[in-house]
């Protein structure tokens, strides 16, 4: 086979995936079953010396470790899109592994990204914890976060606390002045405190406005079953941190024949497509996570090649960064307008 064999050549001969191959070739835990299958790809197409060649005489391995949080999640797939818009032409492959939401697990998965000799590491974070900030500093390679931010590492996100902010200042426009904030546990600083914190701040600047608190998880369920809890705040409006969120809770409303925006809005964050095929169609705020991927991309590149990223390590510019979709699930309140009712 040609010189030029790549590890993707290497994946479809021996019918796995690519991170399989980068996991094989860096000494990564691969089933004895599809470890002989990637051993034989290799053999017959010479790729190993290649590989191996190529690394010693560049210092390099084309590899990107990627942390992700989960993968049933419509943020992660923009932002891995956006990702792959830049590895992909730059030659780069990517090692993904998922933390499942918890931060030890994804401190272990940048350990052992780092002992498998890839160039660097862009982590979705769950949470930015001291045990992190000391991986990243003492790391000889770069690391990059999203999703959340601190001062002592490398981060990119979206600007949380602008987004609630901007939803907070609009329903208040929209004569609304009681509100449940259906959101998750502060463990998670970005979308549990600064994406509230936000709201608040844009919310409640006029006497009499008032915001209660309902703590549920990112999936639909959990989301659904905190749903009949936040209506016995008896609010104007549910505030979902996500548009996941707010669908199970427009699920719950429905089988309540609590009519949305009659007798209760509903917002959410996140601009997915399905806000806009729901009835009533969502208003929310859509962030541009493949825009994010491609510059944390872009940026981590940057820091590979030692050179000084395009832009600061502050929060994603807020003007290009989001944008606000208002549509049906919420209606605007006079001083006689009905609120929802009680349940029994």
């Amino acid at each position: 086979m040609e010189q030029n064999v790549t590890i993707l050549d290497v994946a479809r001969l021996a019918g796995v995936s690519k991170s399989t191959v980068s996991r094989y070739l860096n000494g990564g835990y691969v089933s004895v079953e599809k470890a002989e299958q990637v051993r034989r790809a290799i053999d017959e197409t010479g790729f190993r010396s290649n590989f191996f060649a190529r690394r010693l005489k560049t210092k390099t391995s084309q590899l990107i470790g990627i942390v992700l949080p989960r993968m049933d999640s419509v943020s992660v797939g923009r932002l891995l899109a956006g990702v792959g818009s830049v590895l992909d032409p730059a030659g780069y492959q990517g090692i993904l592994l998922v933390s499942q939401l918890d931060p030890q697990k994804e401190i272990e998965h940048i350990e052992s990204l780092c002992q498998q000799g890839v160039d660097g590491i862009l982590v979705d974070s769950v949470a930015i914890t001291d045990a992190h900030v000391a991986l990243a500093q003492n790391a000889r390679i770069p690391i990059l976060f999203t999703g959340q931010s601190r001062a002592e590492v490398h981060c990119l996100k979206i600007d949380d606390a602008a987004a609630g902010y901007m939803m907070g200042t609009y329903l208040r426009q929209m004569g609304h002045r009681r509100a449940v904030f259906v959101g998750v546990t502060d463990a998670d600083r970005a979308v549990g405190v600064e994406r509230r914190q936000g709201f608040e701040n844009g919310f409640c600047t006029e006497r009499g406005s008032h915001v209660d608190f309902v703590e549920t998880g990112f999936d639909f369920l959990s989301a659904y079953q905190s749903a009949g809890k936040a209506c016995a705040f008896h609010p104007t409006v549910l505030v979902c941190a996500t548009d996941g969120i707010a669908l199970g809770v427009l699920r719950y409303l429905h089988e309540c024949a609590i009519r949305v925006p009659e007798e209760i809005s509903v917002v959410g964050f996140g601009g997915y497509d399905v806000g806009a095929v729901v009835y009533p169609a969502l208003t929310t705020i859509a962030f541009d996570y493949e825009r994010l991927g491609k510059e944390a991309a872009e940026g981590l590149l940057a820091r590979i090649a030692h050179r000084a990223p395009a832009f600061a390590w502050d929060p994603f510019d807020t003007g290009r960064s989001m944008r606000f979709v208002e549509r049906e699930s919420v209606r605007a309140l006079g001083t006689g307008g009905r609120h929802l009712r009680r349940l029994r």
